[in-house]
């Protein structure tokens, strides 16, 4: 039997949302182990002067628990 938990980050990029996306996993795997899933909850974008400074991403994140 295994166990998974789900935990949320957000993260931000000035490429894109793709890019948020990849970055936010790249880093969640450098602290979270056995990492098998992950889903958007949100997407934002913050604007300064009518133009896209930043993307951000809000990720629900699943790994498995070791045993």
């Amino acid at each position: 039997m295994s166990v998974a938990r789900v935990t949320e980050i957000t993260s931000e990029s000035k490429k894109g949302f793709e890019d948020a996306i990849e970055e936010g996993i790249k880093r969640a795997n450098k602290t979270l182990k056995n990492l098998t899933g992950a889903w958007i909850q949100d997407q934002e974008v913050t604007i300064r002067d009518g133009k896209i400074k930043s993307y951000r991403v809000k990720l629900k994140v699943t790994f498995v628990l070791e045993g």
